[in-house]
């Protein structure tokens, strides 16, 4: 090729319009940096200053527990709250979301021991504990804050809430005294959940289930005093089966069922037993001997009125212990009789409460807080059991005592459901012990009351919260620790009672408010300070409780952040409706913040009310709607955990790393981790936050290499497509646009695609559906712009005159779509859209408001076109078709780009595509030269050759609908034009190429519109 020539080409190349953007390809970390403070802090606080305070969303917080390294659970969390938030934010309303910190409880208190050197239990100083505990809590939320930030999360960070501050403390205080002051505040020495592993009681939100727990199962013989029904003459006994030995030093009773029928069957080496009659085969293969019924049925009158005898070594009084009938008892395991512990059985204890009431038996659960057996389990003889952890050493002890006492049956494993503390994974126990309720059963009505307006997302979530509060009637809210809030409780020295008055609490609250809450530790147990003046003559008979709030308790009055006076105190007025628009956290929030929020509002509402009201108002829920996310499971569906080696880091993913792939190579060895690696180019926390929008969050949420590189490649073509749109906007003023009704047909088209891609979206975002809005943006990227639209004006933005009315009407559809893509992932990826604004042209920024900023409005109704909706199938059909064909011709070599080849469409009778001008169709195909034959005889164009259409080749494809049926056919051939040096279309005549003065190879042929555009290019 001549210099000459190459100087020809590089002319008509400048004289094109291409596109031209300093819109990077990939993200750069400094433009991060300063994007991000743009989009999360400056929008934050510009939306609270310039949106009316009367259109205010609330999003109230679930505070993450201050506790430990950020996991994708909690980018998950995060990220959905932020999209609701900015989705909220795109539709004109003003932004309330105050992050918060949950910083109380026994972990937190854990770890500050361990960093410390100190063991749990070993007489730590509580304040020491305390200080170390705020100063662990501190730096907690100040590392997870940093993280949430870098997340793209807006929000008013500086007035961030902890469940440790002051004001916090001081509301939750006055929540505590309006319950005690309405009298749903009360002390009881019964049996709860206890943990020895964590040393404190649990509340059943605190449980979790372990589903194969190993059991030593036992049946027991008692010796039964039967003279007043059986004249037998050797001993008589009565047989219990249970999973819990170690229960049986505080048996005070045998349990039957009084519609059951009882047998009296003898054993050869056991003696004569009483079971239930439908358990005799079950006692007989159990001990491995053939057993006799003595007598089929006994008077269950008379064995209710009968007594038994304990072992001795247990404690005084294992004489003459009673027969109860208690519903709990069933034939369907077991012997149909149970050994009743009401210091280690609720139902026990339910079952025994007259006897208990006349001082007939005792509630006794012989145990220290680390689950050891302390001196009274054996009285007699504490070197027997004292001492001893009950699921170990202490249950082989006491049926080792059983056995020696000849009360020993039979011992097996038994492989069972049994509940776990649900963070140190360990076995609990049920323990009698002087704790403090909250009585839920007076507010169980008003609580269902309100849950009834609610929303729920999804609908499960209503029928799992009403669950659980229907089946509470009480709430165990003391624990045994020093991080927390006190219950504002004094005792009497001598007697023990505890003084719980409103004048009482009053003070307290007052002293805390003055000195600090410390000094409830700080001080000595009897100071004085603490007592109100009206109490006693004498102050020091007083000591303060060491028992503080449960954690739940703590968060759970949450909602007192949005009921706050300006000195940051409760504000008593009343509740009028619910304080927040959403709560969104985890499923397993439903038995745990979500309860926990709803009691506690609703039992301050009820304590505000005036108690002579006979009309009182209905309470509210602090909650409009309540969504709940799945958990973040693995590629094959397990739980992210450390010890499975399946956990991800948020920034890993930000950063563009393989997620870290556990292999077990044999299973005799333990698992190896193979270590991240980058895969992925960087994409910053857009990457993060595209996972999240992109899965089904009410449901579990898988994250595995896979997912992450789905979501990169959305990504990357959503990079590249705002980059081709600012390139092919870049010399275009958005104060010429040009009407609907004066753009070309295929700009209409991409309107309504724009149309109906923007509706499904937009239905989406309120919903909270943004797994179809993500889902929805990305098909309408992928296929209509990218596949379609972008395809069909490339010659119209590169080779159109500037100013022209076609290239105008392309760049208006251009910008609707800039628009409206940013107003789409604006909520999804508000990086990409503020970088995507940074590199707009100052017409743009002189004209537009921030897309961040912009409220969302529908598109014109005119864009849509119902016609145009209707023929568009054939249109995609008839694309499809013409690029099979085309495809087929590249293979045989007989053509290479598009324009290369002309089109012709014959199409069945009644098929209509008046409303679709030829020369949209050449558009749309990208083929040089399009004609259309309506009605013909579709079957004899099939037979077709090219000597027939008088063309060099040809190759031909069906038209077929998405349903399957048969439009027409469409024939590919080599186009009849010669090919324009300029636009590259085959449109130059042939015959003008052989006539004198036709132009060489230096001087190139050009279509009648490229020779005009280079003309005005010259002037």
């Amino acid at each position: 090729m001549t210099q000459a020539a190459k100087d020809a080409g590089k002319f008509l190349k400048s004289t094109l319009r291409l596109p031209s953007s300093t819109f990077p390809p990939r993200p750069k970390p400094a433009d991060i940096a300063r994007y991000l403070p743009r989009c999360t802090d400056d929008l934050y606080a510009w939306q609270r200053r310039e949106r009316p305070t009367a259109n205010t969303f609330v999003l109230h917080d679930g505070p993450p527990y201050a506790n430990g390294e950020l996991h994708v659970g909690h980018a998950l969390n995060k990220i959905i709250k932020d999209m609701i938030c900015r989705s909220r934010l795109a539709e004109g309303r003003r932004v309330d979301y105050v992050p918060g910190w949950d910083c109380h409880g026994l972990p937190i208190e854990l770890k500050a021991l361990e960093q410390h050197g100190w063991e749990r239990g070993q007489g730590v100083d509580p304040v020491a504990i305390r200080k170390a505990a705020r100063k662990f809590a501190y730096k907690t939320v100040e590392k997870q804050m940093a993280g949430f930030r870098s997340w793209g999360v807006m929000g008013d960070w500086k007035n961030h809430w902890k469940t440790m501050d002051k004001s916090f403390e001081m509301r939750q205080l006055a929540v505590f005294q309006a319950m005690a002051q309405h009298g749903l505040i009360y002390r009881k020495h019964k049996p709860v959940y206890w943990s020895p592993s964590s040393g404190t009681a649990l509340a059943e939100a605190e449980l979790e289930y372990q589903d194969d727990h190993v059991s030593t199962a036992a049946l027991v013989k008692f010796p039964l005093d039967a003279s007043s029904f059986l004249s037998a003459d050797e001993p008589v006994s009565a047989l219990i089966w249970t999973t819990t030995p170690w229960t049986l030093p505080a048996n005070q009773a045998i349990a039957v069922h009084s519609s059951l029928q009882y047998s009296l069957v003898r054993s050869d080496t056991f003696g004569l037993l009483i079971v239930a009659a439908a358990r005799v085969p079950y006692l007989a293969e159990t001990i491995g001997e053939q057993v006799k019924v003595v007598v089929e049925s006994l008077p269950i009158d008379k064995l209710l009125r009968s007594t038994y005898s304990g072992l001795s070594e247990f404690g005084e009084g294992a004489a003459n212990r009673p027969i109860v009938h208690a519903d709990f008892v069933s034939a369907q395991s077991g012997t149909g009789l149970v050994h009743c512990a009401p210091g280690h059985g609720m139902e026990d204890y339910e079952a025994l409460q007259p006897l208990i009431q006349a001082s007939k038996v005792s509630v006794r659960a012989p145990l220290d807080n680390l689950g050891r057996f302390d001196d009274t389990a054996s009285p007699c003889n504490p070197g027997l059991l004292a001492g001893k952890y009950v699921f170990k050493e202490g249950n082989r002890a006491v049926l080792e005592l059983l056995q020696e006492n000849g009360l020993l049956v039979h011992q097996h494993e038994y492989k069972h459901k049994y509940p776990i503390d649900w963070r140190t994974k360990e076995p609990v126990i049920i323990r009698a012990t002087a704790q403090w309720f909250a009585d839920i059963s007076k507010i169980k009505n008003d609580t269902m009351h309100a849950l009834d307006a609610v929303h729920f997302l999804p609908e499960t979530g209503k029928s799992r919260l009403r669950s659980f509060v229907e089946n509470r009637s009480e709430w165990c809210i003391s624990r045994q620790r020093a991080w927390g809030v006190p219950i504002p409780a004094i005792y009497h020295k001598v007697t023990g009672e505890a003084v719980l008055t409103p004048e009482s609490i009053g003070h307290i609250i007052r002293v805390i408010n003055e000195r600090g809450i410390d000094a409830w530790w700080s001080d000595v147990p009897d100071d004085p300070r603490w007592v109100h003046p009206g109490l006693s003559p004498n102050s020091s008979d007083y000591v303060r409780g060491m028992d503080t709030m449960d954690v739940w308790f703590d968060s759970g009055t949450s909602w007192t952040f949005m009921r706050r006076d300006k000195e940051g105190l409760l504000d008593h007025r009343a509740q009028s409706a619910p304080l927040a628009d959403v709560y969104v956290e985890g499923t397993d929030q439903h038995r745990g913040w979500f309860q926990s929020s709803l009691l506690t509002n609703v039992a301050y509402q009820k304590s505000s009310q005036p108690s002579t009201a006979s009309d009182s108002p209905s309470c509210h829920a602090p909650f409009r709607t309540l969504a709940t996310h799945g958990f973040t499971l693995d590629a094959h569906g397990k739980k992210m955990s450390k010890s499975l080696g399946n956990v991800i880091a948020p920034a890993e993913i930000i950063a563009g790393i393989q997620p870290a792939s556990k292999t077990v190579s044999a299973p005799a060895k333990a698992p190896q981790q193979t270590k991240g690696k980058r895969e992925h180019h960087p994409l910053g926390p857009d990457a993060l936050r595209m996972w999240v929008a992109s899965s089904e969050w009410t449901k579990d949420v898988v994250i595995s290499d896979k997912v992450v590189s789905s979501v990169h490649n959305a990504l990357d073509k959503y990079r590249l497509t705002m980059k081709m749109l600012l390139g092919m906007l870049g010399d275009f003023d958005p104060q010429r646009l040009v009407p609907y009704d004066k753009m070309s047909r295929l700009d209409q088209i991409a309107m309504l695609q724009l149309y109906i891609s923007c509706h499904s979206v937009r239905k989406a975002y309120p919903d909270l559906e943004f797994h179809k809005a993500a889902s929805a943006i990305y098909r309408w990227v992928a296929t209509d712009l990218s596949s379609f639209y972008f395809e069909a004006i490339k010659d119209i933005i590169y080779c159109e005159k500037p100013g022209s009315d076609r290239r105008l009407s392309a760049q208006t559809a251009l910008h609707h779509i800039l628009c409206q893509l940013q107003n789409m992932l604006g909520p999804i990826t508000p990086l990409l859209v503020e970088e995507s604004w940074e590199h707009s042209s100052e017409k743009y920024k002189a004209v537009l408001d921030h897309p961040l900023k912009r409220m969302w409005a529908y598109p014109p109704e005119e864009w849509y076109d119902e016609a145009l909706e209707q023929v568009m199938p054939t249109v995609m059909a008839i694309n499809s078709s013409v690029k099979a064909a085309q495809e087929t011709a590249r293979k045989e070599k007989l053509m290479g780009q598009s324009l290369a080849s002309d089109v012709k469409i014959h199409l069945e009778t009644g098929i209509d595509l008046s409303s679709i001008p030829k020369e949209t169709l050449k558009e749309i195909l990208v083929v040089s030269e399009v004609e259309i034959l309506m009605g013909e005889d579709v079957d004899n164009a099939d037979d077709r050759t090219s000597a027939d259409l008088g063309q060099e080749w040809t190759r031909s494809s069906e038209i077929v609908s998405s349903e399957g049926k048969r439009l027409g056919i469409v024939h590919v051939t080599n186009a009849r034009g010669a090919k324009c040096a300029r636009c590259w279309k085959y449109v130059v005549p042939r015959e003008t190429l052989s006539k004198p003065g036709a132009q060489d190879i230096e001087n190139p042929h050009l279509c009648g519109r490229c020779t005009e555009a280079v003309a005005e290019y010259q002037k």
